[in-house]
């Protein structure tokens, strides 16, 4: 008999998050993930894809991956180690060290695994880690399973790493001490303040660790944050994703060679987690080449980005303090920003809600991602919706 202790908890907690908006409904796509979508048989504009540049729908990726899946089959059959590594993965890995401008780079089956392997496997219970407090759920996961010391500090505040740092290392009581942030944060759209990070790291030798899965693509001309600040040999680990901007699935890491040799050996995703599949990596590394050969998809991005926010600011909505295409709309309370995606979908924008846990409580918002491949007749037309919502709810005057 099934246990009624699991069965009490589960009925009585889905019930809660219910109660106080904070359940997460999800809406099947019966379509690909473009700048139009369709559920339920109805077309909507896609505002909440991180499919930025457009690429998860690149009829050259298509083909890539096709081609791929024919000459070496649909899996790799088997984790890196013993004979799941293919030439592409190497291909793929030699891409991404000159994308990022770094000796060398590994890859894996998910951004989200980057964190849990690369944190775990260079920092341990002797040492410690300065931690941004609006770090993605990835990174903070990473740094428990590392049993390091957790030392959170807040939010973009240089004064305040620089004071957790300096007692850290005065203190003797650790091996090594890491400051680990995101490149972009992916709620709110801002930017790391990493010159400033990099000069207290030198100061208090610190490693340095990015997670830049928002910017990869998106900043630098596609190569990242870190490029965008030109720090590349500043940094010692460089984490991106191959699943928002790249258009596919996977995750990376990039730095000196000697890190990432030690990865090959000790980090437990790459040991005892089967490799990217053939079509995913040859859809990776065109995605690649098509980044490194022109700037196109990267200009239209942000063209696109600063088209929408001009027109959400333009109408009274609160976006925040953004500093690239990523675009919230602050709503606030969590019902009333359930029920304000809820109205866009039902007039044909799907813009999801992000409530807590995701975000603090009392900040819901709707986040939106304009893409390279939207028009400005999609953002019109979705601004017009915006408009028409946001007076209904009495959000605009």
């Amino acid at each position: 008999m099934a246990s009624k202790t699991l069965e009490h908890f589960l009925q009585e907690n889905l019930a809660a998050l219910k109660r106080e908006g904070l359940y997460n409904e999800i809406d099947p796509l019966e379509s690909p993930n473009g700048p139009v979508i369709k559920i339920n048989g109805k077309e909507l504009i896609n505002l909440s894809s991180n499919n930025y540049l457009g690429l998860a729908t690149d009829q050259r990726l298509k083909e890539a991956a096709i081609e791929a899946i024919k000459t070496y089959g649909v899996g790799a059959g088997a984790v890196r180690t013993i004979n799941g590594t293919l030439k592409l993965h190497l291909e793929l890995e030699e891409k991404l060290a000159q994308f990022k401008h770094t000796e060398a780079a590994i890859a894996y089956q998910s951004g989200f695994n980057c964190n849990m392997a690369a944190i775990s496997a260079v920092m341990d219970k002797a040492d410690a880690i300065l931690s941004d407090e609006l770090n993605h759920a990835s990174i903070i996961d990473g740094c428990r399973l590392s049993r390091a010391k957790i030392i959170t500090y807040k939010h973009s505040d240089i004064a305040d790493l620089r004071e957790k740092a300096k007692q850290a290392s005065e203190s003797g009581l650790y091996k090594k001490i890491m400051v680990i942030t995101d490149g972009v944060f992916s709620m709110d759209g801002d930017i790391a303040k990493l010159p400033e990070i990099v000069s207290v790291a030198e100061e208090f030798d610190l490693i340095t660790y990015v997670d830049d899965a928002h910017g990869s693509g998106v900043l630098g001309k596609g190569a990242g944050t870190v490029k965008h600040f030109g720090l590349s040999d500043k940094i010692d680990f460089q984490i991106g994703t191959l699943s928002k901007a790249i258009g596919v699935v996977g995750g990376y890491v990039a730095g000196r060679r000697e890190l990432i040799d030690w990865l090959k050996v000790r980090s437990r995703p790459f040991l005892f987690s089967t490799a990217l599949t053939p079509g995913d990596v040859a859809a990776c590394i065109k995605a690649i080449d098509i980044l490194m050969s022109s700037t196109e998809l990267h200009d239209k991005l942000w063209e696109n980005g600063r088209y929408l926010k001009q027109g959400l600011k333009q109408l009274g909505f609160d976006i925040g303090e953004s500093e690239t295409p990523i675009t919230p709309c602050m709503i606030g309370e969590e019902k009333a920003t359930q029920e304000f995606s809820k109205k866009l979908y039902e007039a044909g924008v799907y813009a999801k809600s992000i409530v807590f846990p995701t975000v603090p409580k009392g900040t819901g918002r709707v986040r939106n991602m304009p893409t390279a491949a939207h028009t400005k007749e999609m953002l019109d037309q979705a601004l017009a919706i915006y408009e028409r919502v946001g007076i209904e709810m009495g959000i605009l005057r």
